[in-house]
């Protein structure tokens, strides 16, 4: 089973998605925050579930999509690494931000 480490970048997303949906509704935030982790956990076991990003169509940096939000993660060895959380409207990292190891 792989284990899961979030980029910086991951970690700031998440922040901002969760300020963002609590300013109207803490509730809300709480609950979107909870199944964000959830998705991600369900990673470890799954971790080719998710489809193959389509902009940088690379096996190993792969997406889960949910609730409008693309969780992009990369697979590697046995870890998985949380890159970026984005809204789907939103235009993704750059390639070096989002699938290049530093």
């Amino acid at each position: 089973m792989a284990y899961i480490i979030w980029s910086p970048r991951a970690v700031a997303d998440f922040e901002e998605i969760v300020e963002y949906i609590s300013s109207d509704s803490e509730y809300y935030a709480l609950a979107l925050a909870k199944d964000i982790f959830n998705a991600i956990k369900s990673l470890k076991l799954f971790p080719n579930s998710g489809r193959i990003v389509p902009e940088f169509n690379r096996p190993e940096l792969r997406e889960r999509i949910y609730k409008g939000y693309r969780i992009i993660y990369r697979i590697a060895k046995e870890r998985i690494e949380i890159v970026a959380i984005v809204h789907h409207a939103r235009l993704l990292p750059e390639e070096n931000e989002a699938g290049e190891d530093s």
